[in-house]
Formats: structure tokens, sequence, C-alpha cells
């Protein structure tokens, strides 16, 4: 299954052991989402840095809906911050990924009632085997230390940004302690690719929890 970063982030956020997306992991989603896309659109040469700042470069926008809606909604022109941009349509982000995930059979949606008259919407992975190796991937460098520059792109960033947003399905909080000095070190890393982007992401969150 080929999925794009924020697809991948969105299914990291469900505990496998536990059976669902768990509470405490969906406070940060649309923001890892949102910052998901901008790190991708960055790899891929759409998105240019400028003293810690972010702009458009003028070319032809993804093909991946998501991806593109996020390019858009960069400007082009004058660097501008990064914070509006990852905390800004959150919600939206999250309802734009699931519906990708649910056209390509990967979560699905069945209603669960409630007290009275009231029902929600359970959503839950249809192979959490996938969800277990895209985990395994996501803390196999950091478990073992691995030095920064022996990490692959996309595996430093789905670590630093779920560390940052505290995404316990992946990362328990004694393994970010134990782990720290790697975290940090990756971060580091991760700020000389995408200069300004994983502070916004960090301040997105802190923000969201209430400090």
């Amino acid at each position: 299954m080929h999925l794009t970063l924020p697809q991948r982030m969105y299914l990291l956020c469900y505990t496998v052991e536990a059976g669902k997306f768990e509470d405490a992991n969906l406070l940060g989603r649309g923001l890892l989402l949102r910052a998901a896309a901008m790190a991708e659109l960055s790899r891929t040469g759409l998105l240019a840095t400028h003293k810690k700042k972010v702009t458009r470069l003028p070319a032809a926008a993804p093909h991946d809906d998501f991806l593109a809606e996020v390019f858009y909604d960069i400007p082009a022109g004058k660097p501008s911050g990064w914070l509006q941009y990852v905390h800004d349509k959150t919600v939206e982000a999250e309802e734009a990924v699931r519906n990708q995930l649910i056209k390509a059979d990967a979560v699905t949606l069945s209603k669960r009632r409630l007290l009275g008259a009231f029902s929600s919407r359970a959503e839950t992975v249809t192979d959490p085997q996938y969800v277990l190796h895209l985990r395994t991937t996501a803390r196999s460098a950091v478990m073992s230390d691995t030095a920064p520059a022996a990490v692959a792109v996309d595996q430093l960033t789905t670590a630093v940004f779920l560390a940052e947003c505290e995404t316990t399905s992946v990362f328990t909080r004694k393994e970010t302690r134990q782990h720290r000095r790697t975290l940090k070190a990756y971060a580091e890393r991760f700020d000389t690719l995408v200069p300004g982007l994983r502070p916004a992401l960090r301040d997105s969150f802190l923000v969201t929890r209430g400090g």
C-alpha cells in the first residue's frame, strides 16, 4: 500500500492494542497531518524556506488532493511564518485524510449507539498489521539510537513529529524520556532540512493542549 506521509501519520495515531484511536492521540492529529503535508511538499521541492519562513514555489500542484490543498494554502512570493499554516484547518485536514483512507479501504466508520437518541461514528483501521508495520518502522531508528545521518528523511520526520505531538500510540512517555537525546538529535537534523516547521508544530500543539 502506497500512502502519503500525512496518511501514514493518520494511521500511526491508531492504538492497535486498544483497537481504536485513543482520545489522547487525537489532540494533535490534525496538526500532524498539516505539518506532514508541508514536510512532504518541502522534500519534493514544492515549498522553499528562507530564514525559517516558508513560501510556495512556482510549480504544478501535487496530484494528491490533500497535498494540493495544503500547497495552495501557502502563499507564493514573500515568505511567511509556518505556525498559522500548521495551526489552521486542522479539522478539515482530518476529514480530508480520513476520506482518502476510507476510499483506499484503510479506515472504516461504523455507527455506535450512545445514550438516548444520540449516536457517534466509531473509527477503526482495516489492517492492524499494516499499522504495526508502520509503527515498527517509525520506532526502529529511535529504539536503536541510530545516528541521524543514517536515518531516511521520512522515517526521521515521522519520529520527530510524533514525539513533538506526544503521540503515545508509537512512543510511550517512558520511551520518549529514555531516548530524548536521540530524539533531540533527530529534531536538530530535521531543522536543517526544513527550518522552522518543527518548532511551529510544537508551538501549535502546546497551544492546542492548553500549555
